[in-house]
C-alpha cells in the first residue's frame, strides 16, 4: 500500500524542500496586489524562462488552497486553465519588492504575511 500525503501537507514539504536559498524574507507582508488576499493563500511568481511549471502547478493546485500567478519580466506566459496570472509592470515591481531571487518562487501566505518561501526549480521530487 502506498502512503498519500494530504494536498496542504504536500505543498508544505515541497516549499519545505529548497535547493536554492530564498532572499525573500519570512514574516514579511506581501507588496501591494491586485487581488482579495484569502486568510491563508500560495503566490506563485515565475517567468518566461521557467520551462514547464507542470509538476509545480499540480502540487500547488492540489493543496487546497486559493492560489495567485504572477507571471513577472514582461512576457506573458499563461498559468494553468482557472488561473488568471498577474502580469506586466506592476506584476515585476512587485517581484522585485519580494527580492525574488529566482524562478519560480512560491509563497505561502497566511493573513497578508509570508510563512514560507520556495524559490527554484521544481523537479517533481519531495524527497
Amino acid at each position: 500500500m502506498r502512503l498519500r500525503r494530504a494536498p496542504l501537507l504536500t505543498l508544505l514539504l515541497t516549499l519545505g524542500v529548497s535547493a536554492a536559498d530564498a532572499r525573500v524574507r519570512l514574516g514579511e507582508s506581501l507588496p501591494a496586489h491586485p487581488w482579495t488576499a484569502a486568510e491563508r493563500e500560495v503566490v506563485v511568481v515565475y517567468s518566461h524562462d521557467c520551462g514547464d511549471l507542470g509538476d509545480l502547478w499540480d502540487a500547488v493546485l492540489a493543496s487546497g488552497l486559493p492560489v495567485r500567478a504572477v507571471n513577472a519580466e514582461g512576457i506573458q506566459t499563461p498559468a494553468p486553465a482557472g488561473l488568471r496570472a498577474w502580469d506586466g509592470e506592476a506584476a515585476t515591481a512587485f517581484a522585485r519588492k519580494l527580492r525574488v531571487g529566482a524562478y519560480p518562487t512560491v509563497l505561502l501566505v497566511q493573513g497578508g504575511r509570508i510563512l514560507n518561501a520556495w524559490e527554484g526549480t521544481f523537479t517533481g521530487q519531495l524527497e
